[in-house]
């Protein structure tokens, strides 16, 4: 009988651990969100929590994922940027590569390429040379891809590209890819479906 009990001691302690876990994991959502977005590309991206609250100026070295505020200027020059879904930045954006899930009030600045999830809210101006905008996302601002015009903003200079603007509010996608300013119109109010890439 006192085999039995320590089996059944041994067995709900394990339990317990995998409950324990299972519920720090859920607490994690944003580690979830960078798993599903792939923003850590091989390593672990550093995480600001939703209770956090950030003001003034924010730079790093790593791939950060936001879930708290931010107020204030994120220059994340050579690394991804993730707005996670309950991520609220009123903030101009510099990094390699956006990715926006939550409300973003700022320019976004993209080296690589900004993608705006369906679940974002944006209003500000998108500068980069890859623009993906979901179905379903909110968008008010003009969307710029000229690589020599982010190369400027972020403080380097390479060559010259092509240039492509979009401007309005939208709802829906907009594509990105317009070569007159009729299609960019149309694209930016979000008649003409389709995303950029």
């Amino acid at each position: 009988m006192a085999m039995f009990d320590i089996g059944k001691r041994a067995s709900s302690s394990s339990q317990e651990q995998k409950d324990e876990i299972a519920l720090r994991e859920s607490e994690r959502p944003w580690e979830k969100a960078a798993a599903a977005t792939g923003t850590a590309r091989n390593r672990d991206a550093a995480v600001i929590g939703p209770s956090i609250h950030v003001e003034g100026t924010l730079r790093g070295e790593e791939d950060l994922i936001i879930q708290g505020r931010v107020n204030g200027t994120v220059k994340l020059q050579g690394h991804s940027l993730t707005v996670g879904p309950h991520g609220q930045i009123n903030a101009d954006i510099y990094a390699h590569t956006v990715i926006v899930e939550g409300s973003v009030e700022g320019n976004l600045f993209g080296a690589e390429r900004v993608v705006i999830k369906k679940s974002a809210n944006i209003r500000g101006n998108i500068t980069s040379p890859k623009v993906s905008l979901e179905e379903g996302a909110r968008f008010k601002g003009a969307i710029e891809m000229d690589a020599q015009a982010v190369e400027e903003a972020m403080g380097t200079k390479k060559g010259k590209s092509g240039t492509s603007m979009t401007q309005g509010s939208s709802t829906a996608t907009a594509p990105a890819t317009s070569d007159t300013p009729e299609t960019a119109e149309k694209a930016a109010t979000g008649k003409a479906g389709g995303s950029a890439a």
